[in-house]
């Protein structure tokens, strides 16, 4: 029995050690778990892979197609009776008689052939879709590091919105405390006859109202955590946040990268430049090389075998569908061109609204923080004067109502302020949060 309980006592030691030696997560280590096990951005990888084995496919048009068969076969039929005798190499005088060759007998033959297609010139189609699957792959990686980016705001804007949650938990436990304290000295003083019953009822009211705020805010918390997780891949975050919610002072003006979905645009716009050059191609003689060898056997002794080696041409002198997929490509290619443009357009206008946004959330923030000051200073004074009853209790509770606006005020600023860098960061191109893949 002894034993049980001190390895019980050992096990809760160390849960207890493992628990205490969990390290906060933090903003950085957030993203890269998004980055690493998101299921969606798990997706995105396999696109990449996908597109780049579409462009090694592409670029192998260039290689020999190497064809094998295998037949075997049993006829009747006077010309076929006739050519296989022959691929055999066992035609004999007997099988000139008119009677043999009107009413052959039926024949067995097995045999097989390798032949072997090598493309020389084919209008520039092979190389212009050799082009255009390497363009299409480099865009799909660069749209998975746009995406990377785009996730990496959302996990900026769900970690710090967790932040909020639980910084607002932890004031309306200060104003229930705070609240009970009132109604502790509200209480004895009713008892004494020197305050009326009405101001104790109002301060339950009030304790009530912060008792459903309360239990809004844990619903808040508990779905950030829930988002958080969704967006790292994790299932809900347990354990504390390691950043501060309130960011370090700006380093300055930053420089603009090179955004993700901007250079995915403009290699789109160039893989369908090459994708009307090969539509275009298609209107254009084809030449070939062609190698083949091949064996047809009665017996394993009586067999023939035979070779070949030709150069072919090939030319679609008119093909109204080649000519219209050739100018569906061209649309395309401007399409995407144009698409490009809007996309280099858009992204200017994110970066004057994003750097505006800043702005805006730091001048909010400066503001929240000289009102919380105020309203902290009133309910000081007001409190005061509640106690040497010289103010009614309506004023205190007012005070304390402007340090709750003011504190919200404080928190939706300084996530704003947070969210907004993010913003500016990935309408720039910069890394979020200063975190690189």
């Amino acid at each position: 029995m002894r034993t049980k309980r001190r390895y019980l006592l050992g096990s809760l030691i160390v849960a207890g050690a493992s628990l205490a030696a969990q390290e906060p997560l933090t903003i950085s280590s957030a993203i890269h778990k998004a980055w690493t096990d998101q299921a969606g951005l798990k997706a995105g990888q396999a696109m990449v892979e996908s597109r780049q084995a579409e462009a090694d496919g592409f670029r192998d048009l260039r290689l020999p197609t190497l064809t094998l068969n295998a037949q075997g076969v049993r006829t009747n039929e006077p010309m076929m009776a006739f050519g296989i005798k022959l691929n055999q190499a066992r035609i004999g005088m007997m099988d000139f008689n008119p009677v043999t060759l009107n009413h052959p007998d039926a024949i067995s033959a097995y045999g097989g052939s390798a032949v072997v297609q090598q493309p020389l010139y084919t209008g520039g189609r092979i190389t212009s879709a050799k082009r255009a699957g390497e363009y299409m792959a480099q865009a799909e990686k660069a749209s998975q590091d746009r995406r990377k980016q785009e996730t990496a705001q959302m996990v900026v804007e769900a970690y710090f919105g967790t932040q909020v949650a639980e910084q607002a938990l932890k004031w309306v436990d200060d104003t229930r405390m705070w609240i009970q304290g009132m109604e502790n000295f509200v209480g004895a003083r009713v008892n004494q006859g020197l305050m009326l019953e009405s101001e104790l009822q109002r301060l339950k009211a009030f304790h009530a109202q912060a008792d459903a705020q309360k239990a809004d805010v844990i619903k808040q918390v508990r779905s950030a955590r829930s988002g958080l997780g969704l967006l790292t891949g994790t299932g809900p975050v347990e354990g504390p946040l390691g950043t501060s919610l309130e960011p370090a002072a700006p380093t300055g003006t930053q420089g603009t990268a090179l955004r993700g979905d901007l250079v995915a645009a403009g290699l789109q716009a160039k893989a369908a430049g090459e994708g009307a050059k090969a539509a275009q191609g298609s209107l254009l003689p084809e030449v070939g090389l062609e190698l083949g060898a091949g064996t047809l056997h009665h017996s394993w002794s009586e067999k023939g075998n035979w070779t070949w080696a030709g150069v072919g041409v090939k030319w679609k002198v008119f093909s109204a569908p080649d000519v219209a997929k050739a100018k569906a490509a061209r649309a395309q290619e401007r399409a995407a061109i144009e698409m490009r443009n809007f996309k280099q357009q858009q992204a200017e206008h994110e970066v004057r609204v994003a750097g505006e946004s800043v702005i805006a959330a730091q001048a909010k923030y400066s503001a929240a923080k000289e009102s919380l000051a105020a309203a902290e200073e009133s309910k000081r004074l007001r409190e005061a004067r509640h106690k040497e009853g010289l103010a009614p209790l309506i004023e205190v509770l007012d005070a304390e109502a402007a340090i709750q606006g003011a504190r919200t005020l404080i928190l939706q600023s300084l996530f704003e302020l947070r969210v907004s860098r993010a913003g500016l960061d990935l309408a720039t191109g910069n890394p979020i949060e200063g975190v690189n893949p």
